[in-house]
């Protein structure tokens, strides 16, 4: 008898990913103990996520997925690639790009334009595209730190300090341009000066698409206006309903399990912040030479920056507070949720290394950048 292939159910191909999913797999694990340790209902949970923040990240994904359906970003990378034929020069404009861009839209936002253009070019050329991303994600931290909108704990911070938009741009501004100067200092040690050598596919003419590239044009300003108005759940369901309309696809091949790890971090982290030792630990930390700044570095490593702003903001200043949470993007990929974005959407072999590689140096570098400057303002 012929033996008959196995068709995969979708329980199967949910289970399979799951087993092979690092992140998923650690904050499911840390899920169990922390509720081992403190048994909580499902509705206490829910709680503890932040529902706004899914449905935008949900939003984004759909639209980004749109853009690259289209094929655009393909023929907008070959452009690119015309104009920096250089692989040093490409990296350094990516990195500029990035940056200034979350400055603007934030930098989850940023990066939802930046690195499917980036995975673009791999059909193109021989390109280090898992490297590109891992700056482009160090960009977004170093970049959206000057702007008071330029992510979560920035905008929570200025609400919260009650301080002018140029105020706070005012005092975020040094360490924004200081975190860009250092990361742009470290691209010659990760970028060659080779030129690159165009593949042949880069010829082949590609498909494109114009409705889910209008879709994904007209959408994206619409859904953040809309965000910024308050009615996130509305946009997330307007631009799932248009996109099954015009690009299905782009709905059903995003990275849905990415939001089941958010929904565990929400809990996870929220959980953590609550212990009485980590509350102690805090306490203890705000001692130190350095105080809030040191703090929110550190604390960003084990809650990640915008839950450790939440956690530290009522007993602390804002500013050094802002600066500390800002350079604790930087180290583990858990210090910015932003990170963990980049890496989910790169879809790269080999990239929690090759972030940690390039981000702890970019924690130390930074750290030490907040440290002299801070210091030399207070005498």
């Amino acid at each position: 008898m012929f033996a008959t292939k196995r068709l995969a159910t979708p329980v199967s191909v949910f289970v399979q990913r799951f087993l092979n999913d690092p992140m998923l797999l650690f904050m499911s694990g840390l899920g169990g103990v922390l509720w081992w340790l403190q048994p909580q209902s499902l509705m206490e949970m829910a709680e503890r996520v932040h529902w706004t923040t899914l449905a935008v990240l949900t939003g984004l994904m759909v639209l980004s997925r749109a853009l690259e359906l289209s094929g655009y970003l393909t023929l907008w990378g070959r452009r690119l690639l015309a104009h920096l034929r250089g692989e040093r020069r490409l990296a350094v404009g990516l990195v500029m790009f990035s940056g200034l861009l979350s400055a603007v839209v934030t930098n989850d936002v940023a990066l939802f334009i930046v690195v499917p253009l980036t995975l673009s070019l791999a059909g193109m050329a021989a390109l280090p595209i898992g490297r590109l991303i891992v700056f482009e994600a160090l960009a977004v931290n170093a970049g959206s730190s000057l702007s008071p909108i330029g992510n979560p704990q920035n905008l929570y911070l200025w609400q919260h300090s009650g301080v002018s938009f140029g105020e706070f741009l005012s005092v975020m501004l040094p360490l924004g341009v200081g975190l860009m100067v250092l990361l742009l200092l470290l691209v010659p040690l990760a970028f060659p000066k080779a030129l690159i050598r165009l593949d042949t596919v880069a010829s082949a003419p590609n498909e494109r698409l114009q409705k889910p590239l209008w879709a994904a044009l007209i959408g994206y300003p619409l859904f953040l206006l809309a965000v910024e108005m308050g009615w996130a759940a509305q946009a997330m369901a307007g631009v799932l309903l248009a996109m099954l309309l015009v690009a299905r696809r782009a709905v059903f091949s995003i990275d849905w399990l990415l939001l089941v790890v958010f929904v565990l971090m929400f809990v996870n982290l929220s959980v953590i912040g609550e212990l009485g030792v980590v509350r102690q630990a805090i306490a203890t930390m705000q001692l130190w030479p350095g105080g809030d700044t040191s703090v929110g570095v550190l604390l960003s490593q084990l809650l990640s920056n915008v839950p450790a702003t939440l956690l530290l903001a009522q007993q602390s200043e804002w500013q050094p507070l802002a600066w500390g949470v800002s350079v604790g993007g930087f180290g583990l990929v858990i210090g910015s949720m932003a990170n963990l974005i980049a890496l989910r959407l790169a879809r790269q072999p080999g990239m929690l290394m090759e972030f940690h590689r390039w981000s702890l140096p970019m924690l130390g570098l930074g750290w030490l950048f907040a440290a002299v400057w801070l210091s030399a303002l207070a005498r």
